[in-house]
């Protein structure tokens, strides 16, 4: 599943913060990545920690 363009729950735009949150949770960790890209609310968060990138894996056709 792509990741969604706004949070679930409050509506927040956060579908442009996903690629910086990728590299910088490599480098400092998920907690240390929301708080640099200034994500408070909570259900935000969850948004980036529970997101799973599934179709590399059930695609029958690589990305690319």
């Amino acid at each position: 599943m792509e990741f969604p363009i706004r949070c679930f729950s409050c509506g927040g735009v956060i579908g442009d913060l996903y690629e910086q949150y990728k590299s910088l949770s490599k480098d400092k960790g998920p907690e240390a990545a929301l708080n640099d890209l200034g994500l408070d609310r909570y259900c935000c968060r969850r948004m980036f920690v529970s997101h799973i990138e599934i179709t590399d894996k059930i695609s029958k056709y690589p990305r690319i």
